[in-house]
């Protein structure tokens, strides 16, 4: 029998114990497999074609010690699925997503033989809540009463499904963050909330990091992070963000771009041993969770999770 999902209790219990290790990405590991991510649905495409994957890659970033995977609930979006003429699916693709998270779990821990691999630990499932539009156009973010009705709609589809939190990422507007942080509070669900910056560490629409955090402190996330950028971004700009907060942060890097991404000049292929160099300056630098965006893969969280030696 599977366990209940976490209360808010629970997760804030699990911060306080000390750092966790997130997940790396889920939708450049399933092309790096071959399975296809054509767009409109990207990620979302294999729940339905390639289910045994996704679930194979959720196990393998816990079995390298990821404490929170983060279901495949990226582009199972309002928008996402009405461009591709499933919008009838929403309900039921999510709680696939979530439901494939919980199966990889429990599958790791029943073959788990060394438990240096798989601790007695619980592994949390997140579900991804993404921009309605592109994560790097914030001048597509559509009109407020838009996002209040799709962002709501998607929290509904996800308290159905059942994740412990939902992990809002790569906001670049202040007013798509807000809209969603509401949408998830409204909806009585944990919430983090995740910005994606610029190399001058304002989000990509120009707007201050600073006031983007205060503007989803109102509905209490449980860390505040940023994601998607460079490791060597990351670096420079967590100690903006923890200035502009005292809650718990969360760090994950973008890697392997095939050109710099909108707002930086640079970009960056790392091994998993340098990503976890990066890493260490971030766990230094107080960041409770850490993991990895595009690019990232297994080895990249097993690297990660070596940092905390035993502990987890």
């Amino acid at each position: 029998m599977s366990e209940p999902n976490a209360t808010r209790a629970d997760l804030c219990d699990r911060l306080a114990r000390g750092p966790l290790v997130l997940d790396g990405a889920t939708g450049t590991e399933l092309t790096r497999r071959g399975v296809d991510t054509a767009l409109p649905l990207w990620s979302a495409t294999a729940l339905t074609t390639a289910p045994d994957m996704v679930q194979k890659i959720h196990r393998d970033y816990v079995e390298a010690g990821a404490d929170i995977i983060v279901a495949n609930t990226f582009r199972t979006s309002v928008r996402t699925l009405q461009r591709a003429g499933r919008f009838g699916e929403g309900a039921a693709l999510n709680k696939t997503a979530v439901d494939l998270a919980r199966r990889a779990i429990a599958a790791a821990a029943e073959s788990a033989t060394d438990v240096a691999v798989i601790r007695p630990r619980r592994v949390l499932v997140a579900a991804s809540v993404a921009p309605v539009e592109d994560c790097y156009r914030p001048e597509l973010v559509p009109d407020e009463k838009t996002l209040i009705e799709e962002h709501a709609q998607m929290m509904v589809w996800l308290s159905s499904a059942g994740p412990d939190l939902v992990w809002i990422e790569t906001m670049n507007t202040v007013r798509e963050a807000r809209t969603a942080a509401a949408a998830a509070a409204d909806a009585k669900l944990s919430l983090v909330v995740s910005f994606v910056v610029n190399e001058a560490g304002d989000l990509l629409n120009g707007e201050r990091l600073v006031d983007a955090v205060a503007a989803i402190e109102p509905f209490d996330p449980l860390a505040v992070g940023l994601n998607c950028i460079p490791p060597a971004g990351m670096t420079a700009h967590l100690p903006r963000l923890r200035q502009a907060t005292e809650r718990p942060l969360a760090a994950y890097a973008h890697i392997g771009n095939p050109e710099p991404i909108l707002g930086w000049s640079f970009s960056s292929d790392i091994s998993p041993k340098a990503y976890a160099d990066h890493a260490r300056c971030w766990l230094d630098a107080g960041v409770n969770i850490v993991g990895g965006c595009c690019g990232t893969g297994p080895d990249h969280i097993r690297a990660v999770r070596a940092l905390f030696g035993d502990s987890g």
